[in-house]
C-alpha cells in the first residue's frame, strides 16, 4: 500500500483548491490548517516554490472515536491533503492513506476508524 492516493486534474489552482474543500465538507471534514508552502518558503528563504498547499482535514466524529480507542492517536491527526500546481495547467491532489499511516498501531480499533475515513477520502478524491 502506499502512503497516499493521489489524482492530477486539469485545472488551475485554485477552482481545485475550492473543489477539494467542498468535497471534504461533503463527507464531513472541515479544514483545521491550512500550511501555504509556497509563501513559507519564500518568506523564510526567499526561494520561489510551486503553488503547495497542504490541508489538516478532520472530521470530529471520527476523531473522537480514534482519540478514545488510542489516546496517543494524536500524533497522526489530521489527515492530510496537499494541492500542488503541476505543469500544462495540472493540479494534483494527494491524500494521506489512513490505513498505512495508522498500521504501526497495532489496534482493531483503529483499522476500522482507518477504514472508514479512507472510503471517505477516497470518495474526496474521485469527486474533485
Amino acid at each position: 500500500m502506499s502512503y497516499y492516493f493521489a489524482k492530477t486534474v486539469k485545472t488551475n489552482f485554485e477552482d481545485t483548491l475550492t473543489k477539494v474543500e467542498e468535497e471534504l465538507k461533503k463527507e464531513s471534514f472541515g479544514v483545521l490548517t491550512e500550511i501555504d508552502v509556497q509563501a513559507t518558503l519564500k518568506k523564510k528563504l526567499d526561494v520561489d516554490f510551486r503553488k503547495y498547499k497542504i490541508l489538516g482535514a478532520c472530521n470530529p466524529p471520527f476523531a473522537h472515536k480514534a482519540l478514545t480507542a488510542e489516546d496517543k492517536i494524536g500524533v497522526l491527526l489530521p489527515c492530510n491533503v496537499i494541492v500542488q500546481e503541476l505543469d500544462d495547467n495540472k493540479v494534483e491532489v494527494a491524500i494521506v492513506n489512513p490505513i498505512d499511516s495508522m498500521q504501526s498501531v497495532k489496534s482493531e480499533a483503529l483499522a476500522k476508524i482507518a477504514s472508514e475515513i479512507t472510503e471517505k477520502l477516497k470518495r474526496v478524491l474521485e469527486n474533485i
